[in-house]
């Protein structure tokens, strides 16, 4: 495992953010998520201004590890790239974009939920997954039964985790981190709610570690 996904499994909680204004939002949003304890964001590609909130961040908030999410071409990758983006997520596993990430030496997590996804990953030689979307393909449950067969792969769940349930995921030993948008809603981020965020970084920070704690 790679020194980024050692520090993301640090941390255990990934949040997933679009930003629509990220001139006025991304780096409150960065040091919002920085003093709940998660200096840690996937910023994903579905808004248009992605790139320019992962270069604000990167540039403003030095602390904060910042990857890009939804990519889905290798153009995409380099814009990511240039923009300082630490690592990429893809939603799905595509080969192509794997490899290019591995020739570029960034960090790749592809979505991946079916026996094939993880044969093929295995084959890239990846070893950190993203399961998504997580509760709609299956949730926990499917996560542990994947594992059976392939016990080398760490897992990063993302789609309907909530603080409700983090820590039914986060207690699974094959979870490296969980993603989510709950600490991140556009409600929270378009009315600059930066203390509200905050508050929930750090509930998440604490399921984490009592989980983690009792495992």
């Amino acid at each position: 495992m790679n020194s980024i996904s050692e520090k993301i499994m640090s941390i255990g909680v990934v949040p997933v953010i679009k930003l629509n204004h990220p001139e006025r939002d991304a780096v409150a949003l960065a040091k919002a998520l920085c003093a709940g304890g998660v200096p840690v964001a996937e910023v994903t590609f579905r808004a248009a201004g992605a790139e320019k909130a992962i270069k604000l961040i990167s540039e403003n908030v030095p602390e904060m590890l910042v990857g890009a999410g939804t990519v889905l071409s290798e153009q995409q990758v380099d814009e990511a790239l240039a923009a300082g983006a630490k690592f990429i997520v893809t939603p799905g596993l595509d080969e192509g974009i794997v490899k290019y990430c591995q020739q570029k030496g960034v960090p790749i997590y592809a979505g991946c939920t079916t026996p094939t996804d993880y044969h093929t990953a295995y084959r890239l030689g990846l070893d950190v997954l993203k399961f998504f979307p997580a509760e709609q393909s299956g949730g926990i449950a499917k996560i542990k039964a994947m594992s059976a067969p392939f016990p080398m792969f760490k897992v990063m769940p993302t789609g309907g985790i909530s603080l409700k349930n983090l820590k039914d995921y986060i207690s699974c030993p094959v979870i490296a981190a969980c993603g989510g948008s709950y600490m991140v809603t556009a409600e929270l981020i378009d009315n600059q709610k930066w203390d509200e965020i905050t508050e929930l970084c750090k509930k998440s920070v604490e399921i984490v570690k009592e989980a983690r704690s009792n495992g």
